[in-house]
């Protein structure tokens, strides 16, 4: 399955806050969209998914597997997220209902989706926190979203996502608010399940270095605008336009900077 973008165009409030995105995701395919705050990153995101702010309206095309996604009625777009389309956004703590168990909003996305009744729905909510590598998940099914680290609630957000095996996952930034090492382990993670399930994957980033990691294939974006596109690879190696050369500064100097503090040596 293909989702195919293009001229897309999203404005609030009057205001044309991205302008003429195009891009693809074949089957299968990595690709990261990447820029500053305020570049429209997210923005595209949320309107592939039906998800766009009150007031927010979309122009352009957006197709999935050749089915146009803008002007879907919102029960179809419901269908497909989950089915077909997962998303993993920024800060769990948002996406988890602090009053209910982490096992039992696995379980209730599962039943959303699939017809299997509720003993089958919490099995396999032990099953999909076992598979983001939850410790002791016949356990942590059974505690609250502020009973968990931050590294934890993610894994959690990302078991609800693909709990149903949609064939397309947008990650929104997933890692922005965990610490080096725990963003290091949900990459690896991130990576390891689309590649054993062969979903396609859309990853939103700010930093180069991390989109590194993840995608083989980028999209710069400034202004609600496309500014450069290619292997993420020549991204790193010969970056054309001045916002991915101060992308690449950026993450170089993130990589080489001292965890006690003072210049490079």
């Amino acid at each position: 399955m293909t989702l195919e973008v293009q001229d897309l165009a999203i404005e609030i409030g009057g205001r044309r806050v991205v302008d003429g995105i195009s891009f693809a995701v074949p089957d299968g395919a990595r690709v990261g969209l990447i820029g500053e705050s305020g570049s429209g990153k997210s923005l595209t995101a949320l309107a592939i998914l039906g998800l766009l702010p009150d007031g927010a309206t979309a122009h352009g095309s957006i197709r999935w597997n050749g089915r146009e996604l803008i002007g879907l009625r919102d029960r179809e777009l419901a269908t497909l997220r989950g089915d077909e389309l997962g998303i993993v956004f920024q800060e769990p703590q948002t996406a988890l209902n602090p009053i209910r168990t982490v096992g039992r909003q696995i379980a209730e996305s599962v039943r959303i989706h699939r017809d299997v009744s509720r003993a089958e729905a919490r099995r396999i909510a032990v099953t999909e926190a076992r598979r983001v590598r939850l410790p002791d998940p016949e356990t942590i099914v059974r505690r609250y979203p502020h009973q968990l680290s931050g590294g934890q609630r993610q894994r959690v957000a990302i078991a609800m996502a693909l709990a149903c095996e949609p064939r397309l996952l947008i990650a929104d930034e997933p890692t922005t608010a965990l610490d080096v090492t725990i963003q290091a382990e949900i990459l690896q993670l991130l990576l390891g399940l689309v590649a054993d399930s062969g979903m396609s994957l859309v990853f939103i980033t700010h930093d180069l270095a991390v989109l590194s990691q993840v995608a083989t294939h980028g999209v710069v974006l400034e202004h609600g605008r496309v500014v450069e596109e290619g292997p993420v690879a020549q991204l790193l190696s010969a970056p054309a336009h001045p916002v991915t050369q101060g992308l690449l500064r950026d993450a170089t100097a993130t990589l080489w900077r001292p965890s006690s503090g003072g210049a490079p040596s």
